[in-house]
């Protein structure tokens, strides 16, 4: 018996003054990350989705309702799903400016390997599993949507290929609005399949 469990990252989001926002609240999408929503609603229209979960934030509850709707489902929430914690939340942290110019925080990126800044990789990937394995039992025999975040994503994805779970941000393949699909054979995985139905993103561009 064969089930798919789609992730989908959220649309872009507004975010004005460029801050990692994190789990933040009120981070809605921006107008053109609404049209992504719409678009991979479009996408997967003709697919068997009878599950669709999301990450409690408002970002990704918003790209999941078109989704829904288009199969007369309701959004349930996964808190699982969530984006990752980090202790630069709220800041400004690109490479040159903002927080990272403080000599106050460069303790925090002692170990890039854990991270120190944030949410431990391996206990990440651990409840992104756990959501999955459970949108795959309520999606069994059809598929299952789950909407959630890029580091999430992408730390699930590379625990699943057994590839070290640090990595270089600037290399994940997780644009925004994309789909990775996961595909079982019963409860065995058998296949990731990437697909992005609303165009590629820089992926060092977070969506803000």
């Amino acid at each position: 018996m064969t089930t798919i469990v789609h992730l989908l990252r959220h649309g872009e989001v507004h975010n004005p003054e460029g801050i990692l926002y994190g789990r933040l609240p009120g981070f809605h999408l921006s107008e053109r990350g609404r049209r992504q929503a719409l678009t991979v609603a479009e996408a997967v229209a003709a697919h068997d989705i009878t599950h669709v979960v999301a990450s409690p934030l408002q970002r990704a509850q918003e790209t999941a309702a078109p989704i829904a709707a288009a199969h007369r489902l309701d959004v349930q929430t996964d808190e699982r799903l969530i984006e990752a914690g980090n202790v630069f939340e709220g800041q400004k942290v690109a490479v040159g400016d903002g927080a990272l110019r403080q000599p106050r925080h460069w303790t925090k990126l002692r170990n890039p390997f854990l991270p120190s800044w944030g949410e431990p990789y391996v206990e990440i990937a651990h409840r992104m599993l756990g959501a999955v394995l459970r949108a795959r039992s309520k999606a069994e025999g059809h598929e299952a949507l789950c909407v959630s975040h890029q580091l999430p994503i992408w730390t699930l994805r590379r625990f699943l290929e057994a590839k070290p779970l640090w990595h270089d941000p600037r290399r994940r393949q997780c644009s925004l609005a994309s789909l990775t699909s996961l595909v079982f054979d019963g409860e065995e995985l058998v296949k990731i399949v990437y697909s992005e139905p609303a165009g590629a993103t820089d992926p060092k561009v977070t969506g803000a």
